[in-house]
């Protein structure tokens, strides 16, 4: 391995452990996010971190060269691990656009801009293959995608654009720049009003229930109520900005999308 670039690597979210993995650089991550899914062998690495907490003493033990962290959430841990002397590089990608742009950065940062640019342009051409394959679906369905329950969040970028491209249209396009959580807050009755045809949820850190989605007051007359068309994506797949989003999250969007389609 080049000592020219990082060797010993904390990815605190998972997005940039899985693309580590991916250009073929999974023996430099050393300690991963407890919440890590993808890959499967990454779960076999030491645990140092929830969401907005993070074990100092586990960190400091693996003696980290370059330590990746996502978003101003972390801005505390970032700000702590700076304080202790660690070089550590913050993404805030919240686009289809922004998470291709991280890809091909963190292969800079590791010294394979070749692979990562290669990597990244294979995820372009799946999802170029994937919108075209929407435009031959009978009709586009209206989505609402729900990122929390209590209050209700609509979709982040990322996401809205994915139900784009999977053959769907997002009942609230008017969010989708608004990069914080309680910028996308709406009513119940806001949702009522617009009619989604389909609700596909992820609710991090917790088990989507359809039935109280479906038990909403005045959600009985919405066609994705009415008609049974709730559905549930695991955040792992959805609401991480990498790999897993541009992949499996969009191929549940589509497949969901694709039902409803040829239903309506």
């Amino acid at each position: 391995m080049n000592d020219t670039y990082p060797r010993r690597i904390v990815c605190l979210t998972e997005e940039t452990t899985e693309t580590l993995y991916l250009l073929g650089e999974g023996d430099r991550v050393v300690g991963v996010s407890g919440y890590t899914l993808r890959p499967p062998e990454a779960r076999h690495k030491p645990r140092v971190s929830s969401y907005l907490t993070a074990r100092y003493d586990k960190i400091d033990a693996l003696d980290p060269d370059l330590i990746l962290a996502f978003s101003d959430l972390q801005a505390t841990i970032v700000s702590d691990l700076i304080k202790r002397g660690y070089p550590v590089v913050v993404f805030n990608q919240r686009s289809v656009a922004e998470i291709l742009q991280m890809i091909r950065m963190l292969g800079g940062l590791v010294g394979c801009a070749d692979r990562a640019d290669a990597l990244a342009a294979g995820f372009e051409r799946d999802l170029q293959s994937m919108r075209e394959a929407a435009l031959a679906l009978p009709c586009r369905p209206r989505v609402y995608f729900e990122e929390w329950d209590d209050p209700l969040i609509s979709g982040i970028r990322w996401v809205e654009e994915l139900v784009e491209i999977a053959g769907g249209d997002p009942i609230f396009p008017e969010l989708r720049d608004a990069k914080l959580g309680k910028e996308r807050i709406v009513s119940p009755e806001d949702v009522i009003r617009r009619s989604p045809e389909v609700i596909v949820a992820s609710w991090c850190g917790k088990r989507v229930n359809r039935e109280r989605i479906a038990a909403r007051a005045g959600w009985q007359e919405v066609p994705a109520v009415r008609n049974g068309h709730i559905y549930e994506i695991k955040s792992a797949f959805i609401l991480q900005p990498g790999p897993a989003a541009l992949t499996e999250g969009v191929r549940q969007l589509h497949e969901i999308i694709t039902r409803v389609s040829c239903k309506t």
